[in-house]
């Protein structure tokens, strides 16, 4: 059977990766190589939305002081601007890259920096706190070289995974914790 155009062709492939294309080859050779890019991409958002979300409660939850505090403040502006970008790197494209790729892009590496910098500064200042569990900031603060080791196998999206994986963490915990309640501010005292 001759070559698609625009899709991989399985018989290219060396003989020792050929079982695995062969079983792959339907999930990644039904259109072109950036239509699938971008339709298995989307899922990207809703997880970075769900990590997100989740460092927003472990927030609510704290009471940071100094440091901390700082740290929280970049970190969640880094976690809401990379999920920005990856929106617009990924759900305003359909079968090929547009514009708002390119805009996504200047939204996605400004969102990446301010990501690490305030998951370091973060999982350094919850280490200093010796908050529990204790694999949450080492993740945290060893974002950057996980993303980098990350790097080295797979793609862009996947740096965040270190992150991801320490709010899920202390997500999961916090939801198993028996009668949770947030820590509500105390209201001042009224002036009449």
């Amino acid at each position: 059977m001759p070559p698609v155009p625009g899709r991989t062709n399985p018989d290219s492939y060396p003989s020792t990766t050929r079982p695995a294309a062969d079983l792959l080859d339907p999930f990644l050779s039904w259109a072109s190589p950036d239509t699938v890019y971008l339709t298995y991409g989307k899922i990207w958002f809703p997880v970075f939305l769900a990590f997100t979300l989740c460092a927003l409660v472990v927030r609510h939850r704290r009471q940071p002081h100094r440091l901390e505090k700082w740290a929280w403040r970049i970190a969640i502006l880094g976690y809401v601007t990379v999920t920005v970008g990856v929106f617009l790197d990924y759900w305003t494209q359909l079968t090929s890259y547009n514009v708002l790729f390119t805009v996504g892009w200047f939204v996605t590496g400004p969102g990446l920096l301010l990501m690490f910098v305030g998951s370091t500064l973060l999982g350094v200042a919850l280490l200093l706190r010796r908050s529990r569990p204790v694999v949450m900031p080492l993740l945290l603060a060893l974002s950057l070289p996980l993303a980098m080791a990350i790097l080295q196998v797979t793609s862009l999206g996947s740096v965040a995974l270190p992150v991801m994986f320490a709010f899920g963490i202390l997500g999961r915990r916090i939801a198993r914790e028996p009668g949770y309640e947030p820590i509500v501010p105390k209201a001042r005292a009224s002036v009449s």
